[in-house]
């Protein structure tokens, strides 16, 4: 086990959470997690409540390990979405893209392990001063909805840090051993991951999107959005060309948004189309090159940590005057 204040207060064995992204984290991959010693985090932003309550009694069936869910909270039906999982005895809560102060009562409330997503200080305090037990301080590094600070994991992290007292996981370009490593460096108790965990064998989405990421090089993802203050991460591909190419011209906003339309990421994600679909992906793709079973994901990090810190440990040596060589 590795003991930090997240790993302890999740009841979990390793402090690595999964991701709660839409069309990707359903109940399958989400109990692979939780078995292989981390937090399955179900992603519900894109369930109704029957594919909700299908996919929970399936979770519950899969695993007696902990396990949480998670909301963003631009969702317009938030509430009976969140309200659903605390009646139905979820204990461990993830909520994103949006207030925190619209829900935090709720989850307190309800006496739940309250966790909320991040792009920067000014939030992190927030979240702190409303009871939240946890953040998540997510860098621009990661897929899908990213800040519009566009702050670094490596810059927001020790901010984030230096700035609140309960505990924080870091995401957003961590997929090995020494990810977790630098993430512990600069004071996280935690690391998320998001793009790893799509690129598994568990993982629900199309063949062809695992296979984007696991052939994608170092500059292959992009981000759309800015016109509408969206920036979203993705894997570059026809689709994305367009959209950026309107945004350049200076098209209006609102045509971009219908241009994307409502559909994108279930057709890139679930359908497999790689050529119309938006296939939320972050920049650590690039350092993805085989298709790994949960568990093996996991393993290969804990077992790759103390060789890290081994390598780093050699190379400081100290002297006499307390400096290093």
């Amino acid at each position: 086990m590795i003991k930090t204040r997240v790993s302890e207060l999740l009841g979990i064995e390793y402090p690595i959470l999964k991701g709660g992204m839409v069309w990707v984290s359903n109940s399958r991959l989400t109990a692979a997690v939780s078995n292989a010693g981390g937090l399955g985090v179900m992603g519900i932003g894109a369930m109704d409540l029957d594919t909700f309550d299908k996919e929970l009694r399936a979770l519950k069936g899969m695993t007696d390990r902990p396990f949480g869910v998670s909301c963003p909270l631009i969702r317009p039906d938030y509430e009976v979405m969140l309200n659903a999982a605390l009646e139905r005895g979820v204990n461990i809560v993830v909520t994103s893209a949006g207030n925190p102060a619209k829900v935090n009562k709720m989850l307190l409330d309800a006496g739940v392990i309250a966790i909320h997503v991040v792009a920067n200080v000014k939030m992190a305090k927030k979240v702190e001063d409303l009871g939240y037990h946890m953040l998540v301080a997510e860098g621009f590094e990661a897929g899908g909805h990213n800040g519009r600070d566009e702050l670094t994991t490596f810059t927001l992290v020790p901010q984030v840090v230096d700035a609140v007292r309960i505990p924080v996981i870091a995401a957003g370009g961590i997929a090995d051993a020494r990810g977790m490593v630098a993430a512990f460096a600069l004071g996280a108790e935690g690391i998320q991951m998001g793009t790893r965990f799509v690129a598994t064998k568990e993982s629900p989405v199309h063949e062809n999107f695992k296979m984007a990421i696991i052939n994608a090089g170092d500059t292959d993802t992009t981000i759309t959005g800015r016109a509408f203050n969206d920036p979203t991460r993705v894997i570059k591909n026809d689709f994305t060309e367009k959209i950026i190419d309107a945004e350049r011209k200076g098209v209006d906003p609102v045509k971009i948004l219908e241009m994307i339309g409502s559909d994108r990421t279930y057709i890139g994600s679930v359908k497999g189309d790689m050529d119309n679909g938006s296939l939320m992906s972050g920049q650590v793709a690039g350092m993805i090159k085989e298709l790994k079973s949960v568990e093996e994901v996991i393993k290969d990090i804990i077992s790759g940590l103390a060789p890290v810190v081994n390598r780093i440990s050699g190379t400081l040596v100290s002297r006499p005057d307390g400096g290093t060589d």
